[in-house]
């Protein structure tokens, strides 16, 4: 039988890096794979359904199950994790030290169910006494002035009642309003250029490396940010795909992993990092050898974490288990 072929648009990730050069082939699969930055990838699958594999935001797949006919089945391959007590920037002049000086202020965010946002508000929410009722949150483009309103409006119908929520003028972005203090702080996966510029922002949490390491410790969570996705019709028509996809994509970070770690170990340095080494060493001391694993049920806590943050804050319409957002074929990994 002739293989199915299958465009994938992914990033290219040390993880990935092993399905871009062929050096992995899933099973039964002429696997074409795009690498384009993920705001491409996510806008053209979201509004197009461009391609049959992509890579795409955590928020964005569950606020797609909101449909009556869902467009997406997800796989538990996550590309993307981070940790985001990092992405919280605030003014110099706000008077913020402590995350719970945060209530009563006015809070920016790119996008309402942006996944990294969403993790940001749980977490303060969870675990450190800032819920989300206790501030107003201003909705609009990071840095770029030219992003449509439109995606803005279409973001702002799924936000949970009580919860204050404005949108910024026209012209004006969430950057400039925090350099200026028009905002107090700033929710964002990217870096604000007003931070980066050494302006009046600052993270609120400095030392964020220590802070997320704890967290983690405490917590065993490790946020994903983004899974892979297949278009529904592609899985309808070939429900093996998903699971020789899983497989594909786990043997290629297995690959990634050991060849970052055995060639650090023989004193080359692999990436720019030059302390790559010891960052590994770091994780595998709290998380054991497989800190970035796939599959429902060792990321089953970080996933049912995420899936009640999207809940609680309005973007998913119901609570969900989170074996039933992924292929069944996978759920067994």
């Amino acid at each position: 039988m002739s293989k199915v072929k299958l465009t994938l648009a992914c990033y290219i990730y040390d993880r990935t890096l092993p399905l871009l050069l062929g050096k992995v082939k899933p099973e039964g699969v002429e696997l074409n794979y795009l690498p384009l930055w993920v705001q491409e990838t996510f806008s053209r699958m979201i509004k197009n359904r461009e391609f049959e594999v992509s890579e795409m935001s955590f928020g964005g797949y569950l606020e797609s199950l909101n449909s009556p006919n869902p467009p997406f089945v997800a796989i538990p391959v996550f590309p993307s994790k981070m940790f985001r007590h990092r992405s919280i920037y605030v003014n110099k002049n706000s008077d913020i030290n402590d995350p719970k000086d945060l209530k009563g202020k006015r809070i920016g965010v790119p996008e309402w169910r942006q996944t990294a946002s969403v993790w940001i508000k749980g977490i303060l929410n969870e675990f450190y006494e800032v819920p989300y009722d206790s501030v107003t949150y201003y909705v609009g483009p990071l840095e770029n002035r030219e992003v449509s309103r439109r995606m803005a409006e279409t973001d702002m119908l799924r936000v949970k009642q009580g919860i204050k929520v404005e949108r910024i003028s026209q012209g004006k972005t969430l950057s400039e309003m925090l350099d200026r203090g028009e905002i107090d702080a700033v929710y964002s996966a990217q870096a604000p250029s007003s931070f980066l510029k050494g302006s009046n922002v600052k993270r609120l949490f400095e030392n964020y490396r220590e802070v997320e390491i704890e967290f983690y410790r405490k917590t065993r969570i490790y946020p994903i940010m983004h899974v892979i996705v297949i278009r529904r019709d592609i899985y309808e028509e070939y429900p093996w795909v998903a699971y020789n996809l899983y497989k594909a994509f786990e043997e290629s970070k297995n690959i990634a992993f050991n060849e970052i770690y055995n060639v650090s170990q023989f004193g080359v340095a692999y990436m720019f990092a030059p302390w790559i080494q010891n960052d590994f060493e770091i994780m595998r001391s709290i998380s054991g050898d497989d800190f970035w694993p796939y599959g429902v049920s060792k990321n089953y806590k970080t996933i049912e974490t995420f899936i009640r943050y999207c809940y609680e804050q309005g973007i998913i319409d119901k609570q969900l288990n989170p074996r039933e957002i992924f292929a069944k074929e996978t759920q067994d990994t």
